[in-house]
């Protein structure tokens, strides 16, 4: 195929191409409706600065971008993703960066998000989150013009891409097996965005946890928000046979679920033990004390920043294990009275 050239994005555009080259090196000389028009062609037709090019222009932008393609009202309650951009701040701000964050409804806004920064030299890597399975940016992201890119998640997911991640399906079998040695028989996993492939990586772990132990296992759907995860635990705890012990993925659902079992007369730890993903200073300061899988997602926000830089200084990279969430118990977890 053909390089794509800013006489391309010109004709197409229905301007000069000074004109192109002011809008895609954010300079001025073209007004802000023209600078947006040229910068959608651009990035509908694919085009990428040339190697040559850059290495002339030489500049940075000394910004790295984040998309989330999810509801904004998610994140003012979700804190893995406020400790997670903490952490990737923290090293930014050694090195004079700055963060670009869009947050997005799909993963198609996602794309021409990328697109766009590519067309106009916006960034000079990206963090990706919430991998798919046969996630289309990581094929994207594979292409030898793409942008430099760090992507979080596990290595079947990552398709070669750099990956940074946590060791998810160990996590999860620890969980079960502490639930089945101290006596329960019925467990229950309230899982977050289906999918994700993290969410395929936990319940495929939760399953096969589940049979090796045979042990009884079901699974409710949810959204990750505190409504849904109250639904799934009311419908899970007035079943016919409820469960004696229920893994959440995350703090949210999990405090909306100890909700749920008190308004029910549902006693935890005594009738119910209840596992929170995602440790938080939540999980902290709820009563009784949240159990939950714990690792430091700041360090791990850091973690991604430090690899996304190595990509950017043109290191190649690989698959890097940050750590296994490890199970703490606390106040909300305990041996099943009929054990």
């Amino acid at each position: 195929m053909a390089r794509i050239t800013i006489a391309d994005i010109a004709r197409r555009a229905g301007v000069s191409t000074g004109a192109v080259s002011y809008a895609l090196n954010d300079r001025p000389g073209v007004s802000a409706a023209t600078r947006e028009r040229i910068l959608g062609v651009a990035a509908e037709l694919g085009w990428a600065p040339s190697s040559a090019a850059r290495s002339l222009s030489g500049a940075r932008t000394e910004t790295v971008g984040l998309v989330l393609a999810r509801d904004p009202s998610t994140l003012g309650f979700e804190s893995f993703y406020m400790q997670f951009i903490a952490g990737i701040e923290s090293e930014l701000a050694t090195r004079s960066y700055g963060l670009l964050l869009q947050v997005v409804p799909d993963l198609d806004a996602e794309m021409r998000a990328y697109r766009k920064w590519r067309a106009a030299r916006r960034v000079d890597g990206v963090v990706t989150v919430d991998l798919r399975l046969d996630d289309p940016r990581v094929a994207w992201l594979s292409e030898p013009d793409a942008i430099p890119a760090v992507v979080v998640g596990d290595p079947a997911l990552a398709g070669g891409v750099t990956n940074v991640w946590t060791d998810d399906a160990a996590a999860m079998r620890e969980s079960v097996r502490y639930l089945a040695t101290a006596g329960h028989r019925r467990i229950a996993r309230v899982s977050g965005v289906q999918s994700f492939g993290h969410t395929h990586i936990r319940d495929d772990a939760f399953r096969e946890e589940i049979r090796r132990l045979a042990v009884h296992g079901e699974i409710a759907r949810t959204d990750y928000t505190a409504d849904q995860g109250a639904t799934a635990t009311r419908g899970l705890l007035t079943g016919i046979e409820r469960p004696s012990a229920v893994i959440y993925d995350n703090d949210v659902m999990a405090l909306a679920g100890l909700g749920v079992a008190r308004e029910l007369g549902v006693r935890v730890p005594e009738e119910l033990s209840v596992i929170a993903w995602d440790d938080s200073p939540l999980c902290e300061a709820t009563f009784p004390r949240l159990s939950a899988l714990s690792h430091d997602v700041t360090r791990f926000g850091a973690h991604v920043a430090r690899r996304l830089f190595d990509r950017i200084d043109g290191t190649v990279g690989g698959s890097f294990l940050d750590s296994t969430p490890t199970l703490r118990p606390r106040g909300t977890t305990a041996r099943h009275a009929g054990a």
